[in-house]
């Protein structure tokens, strides 16, 4: 009986070599035992069947049930879903039940500062691909009771999409919007937060991102308290952050641990690096073809004597630059750092010296290039980094073909289509658009915290203590 049933689970796993599946007595009763040889930890497992046989020897009526073990009736599909997630599995065919226990040692990485999130002060830990590790470095940090965690299961891959948000902040409409979206998810296969995003989003065209991700659990807690929602996979250690707005980009973990004035002042610098990185080229190109004469005359004469030399339009120059640009920031990422590093440095001499001196671009397209860049990496988000740096050509060609007019027009149809954007509903420009005076001031300054309470006094004058 136990052969045949032994040989139907290794059938229902594909006969796959890492599948174990052996016989054993568990509590003097017939079992079978099924697990993953890569997933779980063989000693561990085996001193959880100690602990339960002497729970049993014992006569404790329930010593199946414990903080790491659970029974439950027998399926192919459970048992299916716990070995995938490491768990050993002790399945008694004569009952039709089976016990998961919690041995699960998949590799995984402790948590590190994510690189492309650094701050100079706060912390320095970073989420990992663990949802367990994941919430825990939440909870370690907001020691809270309405700190909820809810999961959604996907069907085939049984992996799980879970929102984590604050009971007492949140607004009840967009958590249940958010689980509505969830459910309503058509596809059975996950393998990235990006899909799930893609169909949460409500306008997914849109080359600005419309939900914050990130890897720092700090930088969670702060949008828990101002009542969004986080939504976590185990297979990811990125976050999605929801519903946000356009300034949440801009902002940093390091505006809030410097400060009042310097978190203020570079706050202002990023939302100024925005329209740099967006219009300067286009104002170049602008000025060379159409306005030339708004510059001083030195600089006039200067410019002229540069640009005589270049055998083709502004605008052809400034997308040479430009994608030259794009193609070493492309080849700096995919590339294994050290041969990374040294394309960096071979790209900076071609554009710095070798890219005038053969007369295939000016000395100021070169500065203006380099200026796009810098004002482009200062904003702290990655997705809203790669948005502004796509949205500058389409500007390069309006100022190419209408100059000061092109930029207008190019301004205007960017603030219309970001007011025709939504996160989950909400106003992507809030709180400029509609306008809410008592959040604005946070958009562009870092606001004090300010003691409630009477600063107790330590020392006072004359040396006597109150």
């Amino acid at each position: 009986m136990n052969a045949e049933f032994m040989q139907s689970i290794h059938s229902y796993f594909n006969h796959s070599v890492d599948f174990e599946v052996k016989e054993r007595e568990v509590a003097g009763v017939p079992a079978v035992l099924c697990y993953y040889t890569t997933l779980i930890d063989t000693a561990l497992a085996d001193r959880h069947l100690e602990m339960l046989e002497k729970r049993a020897m014992a006569g404790s009526e329930k010593w199946g049930n414990s903080a790491t073990s659970s029974a439950e009736a027998f399926s192919e599909e459970k048992l299916a879903e716990q070995v995938c997630t490491g768990n050993l599995v002790i399945v008694f065919p004569e009952t039709n039940m089976m016990l998961g226990i919690q041995v699960n040692n998949a590799p995984k990485r402790s948590p590190e500062e994510p690189k492309n999130e650094t701050v100079v002060r706060g912390a320095h830990e970073g989420f990992v691909e663990s949802i367990t590790d994941n919430v825990a470095l939440v909870r370690k940090r907001l020691q809270r009771k309405d700190l909820v965690m809810e999961s959604f299961r996907m069907e085939n891959t049984h992996a799980h999409i879970n929102i984590l948000y604050l009971a007492d902040a949140i607004d009840p409409d967009v958590l249940a919007q958010i689980r509505q979206r969830i459910r309503d998810i058509p596809y059975k296969e996950f393998y990235s937060m990006g899909q799930t995003e893609d169909y949460l989003e409500d306008q997914v065209y849109s080359p600005f991102p419309l939900f914050l991700n990130t890897e720092r659990p700090d930088r969670v807690i702060y949008s828990l308290l101002e009542g969004k929602a986080a939504l976590l996979t185990d297979s990811s250690p990125t976050s999605i952050i929801t519903p946000t707005n356009f300034f949440a980009f801009y902002e940093s973990p390091d505006d809030y641990n410097s400060r009042i004035i310097v978190g203020s002042f570079y706050r202002m610098v990023r939302v100024v690096a925005f329209f740099t990185a967006i219009l300067l080229p286009a104002f170049y190109i602008s000025v060379i073809s159409f306005h030339s004469e708004i510059m001083p005359i030195e600089l006039a004469k200067t410019v002229k004597m540069q640009i005589n030399d270049i055998p083709y339009r502004p605008l052809l120059e400034a997308l040479i630059l430009e994608l030259f640009i794009e193609l070493i920031r492309e080849a700096s990422v995919r590339l294994p750092q050290p041969i990374g590093q040294t394309v960096g440095i071979v790209g900076g001499i071609v554009i710095g010296d070798a890219i005038v001196s053969a007369g295939l671009a000016s000395n100021l397209m070169v500065i203006v290039v380099a200026m796009t860049a810098i004002a482009s990496f200062v904003i702290p988000s990655a997705e809203m980094n790669m948005a502004v740096r796509l949205i500058r050509f389409p500007f390069m060609l309006l100022s190419a073909a209408l100059g000061f007019l092109g930029m207008v027009l190019g301004t205007l149809f960017l603030f219309i289509h970001l007011l025709n954007l939504s996160s989950l509903g909400q106003p992507y420009l809030s709180p400029l658009v509609p306008f809410d005076p008592s959040r604005f001031k946070d958009v562009f300054f870092r606001v004090p915290f300010y003691r409630p309470d009477k600063q107790q006094q330590t020392f006072n004058h004359g040396g006597k203590r109150s």
